[in-house]
């Protein structure tokens, strides 16, 4: 649990840059007990985030520039600058972005950076073998099924 005050300024945070996006981490689950993340994410051009839902962990969309095309089963809907857009659980969900972007994405519920860091050690051997990713997205209430 986080016990004094934390200022991580801009360009600064755990980060993560995989070909798709750029996350920095500026509140980690670990300061507030698994409670709550959240992650700054500029999205490259071509972003796609497939078809999921979480069981428990809600997501909070906020977009800061650029657009994000959301997929839902009953609709689809575009975020644009200064849009925000909530996704409770059990609502699957899919991301894509023709021309990038950047967005906060807030994570209650969820360990979401730890998942982060842990996906940045892993093999390519290890993103190859499905029953391996299927669990480790699972312990983290992500599920693509």
């Amino acid at each position: 649990m986080m016990t004094s005050k934390e200022v991580i300024r801009k360009g600064e945070g755990e980060n993560y840059n995989y070909s798709q996006d750029h996350c920095f981490i500026k509140l980690s689950s670990r300061h507030t007990n698994g409670e709550l993340c959240i992650v700054e994410d500029t999205i490259k051009p071509g972003f796609h985030l497939k078809r999921h839902h979480h069981k428990i962990m809600t997501e909070v969309f906020y977009m800061l520039v650029g657009e994000l095309e959301l997929v839902f089963d009953d609709e689809t809907i575009i975020l644009r600058e200064g849009d925000t857009i909530t996704v409770p659980p059990n609502v699957w969900h899919e991301a894509k972005s023709l021309k990038g972007g950047k967005m906060l994405t807030i994570f209650k519920n969820g360990e979401f950076d730890i998942f982060l860091e842990q996906l940045s050690t892993m093999t390519e051997g290890d993103f190859s073998n499905q029953e391996l990713m299927k669990s480790f997205s699972a312990k983290f209430d992500i599920y693509e099924e």
